[in-house]
């Protein structure tokens, strides 16, 4: 090991004494929990442990991928988010047949498109210190909106059944029929994001910002970066849900345009 690595290696441990002493908070957390009876000291202390070693472990990843000039690193990475992102969003609408792959084609589609879009426009160049960050905010964000679209779906066709099996003995499409069910499900999904652009600097200072801020960079560089991040935002998370209710369809109904009556059964 060469002089510099070992000390790129000290300036790493000095740097996690802080993050270290800041778990003083969860540790008043676990006390609190354990003197209220609520039985959820494990799992802080799981929690905690996995974030601090995922985010040691992708910070030695990227730091690895940004001296690299190789594009190909960037797709990769892009790709293993998707991938979590569907499997975490699949789990969350486990009623839905297929719901992994769906989720995982919708989170695709619709970052993809956003990002695309953001690289042609010029608002960000295809490096892996810039791509990778935005796709992931973009990624875990369409995540909680695809999974949440997916799941009020499935439930909200399941509880007007009849409904919707009436539309569809009158002669309606499956889009036709689930047009009330796709609007609720695509208005409450979005709705946070909405939320939070809505009151963003007003309640909290966003992620982004943030960083930008405590990083040094001035408070107006830092907004012009909050807008791009609140517009890509929304357009994937747009993008995602609605083409999460295209993907869904096929899983809901048959051929004839029937009620698949298996995949409304479990609760």
């Amino acid at each position: 090991m060469g002089t510099m690595d070992v000390e790129w290696l000290l300036d790493f441990l000095k740097g996690m004494i802080k993050p270290l002493a800041a778990t003083a908070v969860v540790l008043l957390a676990v006390l609190l929990s354990f003197l209220q009876k609520l039985g959820i000291e494990g799992e802080m202390i799981y929690s905690i442990v996995r974030a601090f070693l995922q985010l040691s472990v992708i910070g030695f990843v990227l730091q690895f991928i940004f001296s690299q000039d190789n594009r190909g690193w960037i797709i990769l990475a892009y790709l293993f988010m998707v991938t979590v992102a569907g499997y975490t969003a699949g789990q969350r609408a486990k009623h839905v047949p297929r719901g992994k792959y769906v989720a995982g084609a919708s989170i695709l589609a619709g970052t993809a498109v956003t990002m695309l879009m953001l690289v042609v426009l010029n608002v960000f160049p295809f490096t892996p210190r810039y791509i990778i960050p935005v796709a992931g905010m973009m990624v875990g964000n369409a995540m909680t909106v695809t999974g949440v679209t997916m799941k009020r779906l499935r439930d909200d066709i399941k509880i007007q059944l009849n409904l919707v099996e009436t539309a569809l003995a009158l002669g309606a499409t499956p889009r036709q029929a689930t047009k009330q069910q796709v609007k609720r499900s695509l208005v409450i999904a979005l709705s946070p994001v909405l939320d939070n652009a809505k009151t963003v600097g007003l309640i909290s200072l966003p992620g982004a910002m943030t960083g930008m801020i405590m990083g040094g960079a001035s408070p107006l560089e830092a907004i012009q970066l909050q807008i791009v991040v609140m517009n890509m935002l929304i357009g994937a998370s747009t993008v995602s849900s609605i083409m999460s209710t295209y993907l869904c369809w096929p899983a809901f109904f048959t051929k004839a345009y029937q009620l698949e009556s298996k995949v409304f059964r479990t609760d």
